[in-house]
């Protein structure tokens, strides 16, 4: 770890930062919106967003002189990618390295990651399943980094090995896990897809992760499929990653126990698939495993339609983001659109105020009101008319920052 932050900051001295955003609002700024969907399923007309520092202090139609000109776009909040992996790269080989990496080039990658992820409107994201998203997260808080706001797990709880074990060696991981900087604790309940997706760990070891996880103040993702979504339930975990293959029971019981579902339409299979030849032979990734692969893109385009038909099923919005799909988040919500069948407002706002209030931060992200932070994006289109239009993000603003502005400014 001490390495890792080395490399970091020694890339941050040598100039890493691509971009130079304005310097923190101490002053007033006005943005001008003919469109501003609210994050909570709202549509404002003809109004203005007024920002004082890092926060929205009004809403007011009537507030000047307007700093920034957005009529003729959609305004809205920043989105919320609640399952990416920003340290996910290509190496110089051009193949799949895996997360984590230690070396410059790796380190370089992983900024990058989350400078593109941040400039395609994602303003939070949740990165989970290595330590080295940790010297990220902490460079990108400070200011050192531009990039997307990032909550982590640390290492994750794997179903196999020595992180797996008795209910009292879990407790112990997930204690350290917290001790080491943990946002969030990442549970692997279940084999990849690509190798049948079965549980790797017990009813009984599930219930002492998500219970530590508890007691530690923290929330519990669980990568599950098939038994291990309603193991996951049980065990009282906060949300399940993928999904796929779970039954409707499975998704009644997830609805009534406030359980959050992140099921993945497309994007991460997509992303597989078109850089197959990048993965294929690195560890993990087999033909086989990219046959199972076009088998379950079907799967979950299923999975999304029948979650929709849950009453009070909480499906928020994650991408599974490796490498090769990063600043390509966007194109998840025109697949829960065009094949999951999701109503446009609908996967807005679970990329918006659902997903902030999964992650527990909706008292300050998610929504345009006063009081929030001042995260805005704004795209050149309707996505509630066309949902392509989440491709055309031309401003974002984090923390009353503005990163992107290739709108019109008064």
């Amino acid at each position: 770890m001490r390495s890792l932050t080395f490399i970091i900051s020694l890339a941050i001295l040598i100039g890493l930062t691509t971009a130079h955003p304005a310097p923190a609002q101490s002053k007033r700024v006005v943005i001008s919106a003919t469109a501003v969907l609210d994050g909570r399923g709202h549509v404002l007309r003809n109004t203005r967003i007024v920002i004082e520092g890092s926060r929205i202090v009004a809403i007011d139609a009537k507030a000047g002189p307007v700093d920034y000109d957005l009529r003729g776009l959609t305004v809205m909040p920043g989105w919320i990618d609640a399952h990416v992996h920003l340290t996910w790269v290509f190496g110089k080989d051009g193949k799949n390295a895996g997360q984590g990496g230690t070396t410059p080039d790796a380190i370089y990658a992983a900024a990058s990651n989350a400078y593109v992820t941040l400039m395609a409107g994602f303003t939070t994201v949740q990165s989970i399943g290595s330590p080295a998203d940790i010297p990220l997260r902490d460079a990108i808080n400070k200011g050192l980094l531009p990039g997307s706001r990032i909550l982590t797990s640390a290492e994750p709880l794997v179903g196999q090995g020595e992180r797996s074990g008795t209910p009292e060696q879990i407790r112990a991981f997930i204690r350290k896990q917290k001790e080491a900087g943990a946002d969030v604790i990442k549970i692997f309940a279940a084999a990849s897809i690509r190798q049948g997706g079965n549980m790797t760990l017990s009813q009984e070891q599930l219930n002492a992760a998500c219970d530590e996880a508890r007691k530690v103040g923290l929330r519990a993702v669980v990568h599950a499929y098939k038994d291990a979504v309603r193991a996951a339930t049980n065990a009282g975990c906060t949300q399940i990653e993928h999904g796929t293959m779970a039954t409707d029971d499975d998704l009644k019981l997830m609805a009534s126990k406030g359980t959050y579902l992140d099921p993945q339409a497309g994007l991460v299979i997509e992303n597989y698939l078109v850089n197959k030849d990048r993965y294929l032979g690195t560890p993990g990734y087999t033909e086989e495993g990219f046959a199972a692969m076009q088998r379950v893109l079907s799967l979950n385009h299923e999975l999304v339609q029948r979650a929709s038909k849950i009453p009070g099923l909480k499906i928020v919005f994650g991408t599974d983001a490796v490498a090769g799909a990063h600043g390509r988040n966007a194109e998840e919500f025109i697949d829960r659109v065009r094949d999951g069948g999701v109503d446009p407002m609908t996967a807005m706002v679970s990329a918006n105020s659902l997903a902030a209030e999964a992650i527990r931060m909706s008292d300050q992200i998610g929504s345009i009101a006063p009081g929030m932070q001042a995260d805005i994006i704004a795209l050149d289109g309707d996505p509630l008319k066309d949902i392509t239009a989440v491709r055309r993000v031309v401003f974002v603003m984090k923390g009353g920052v503005v990163y992107k502005n290739v709108a019109r400014s008064h």
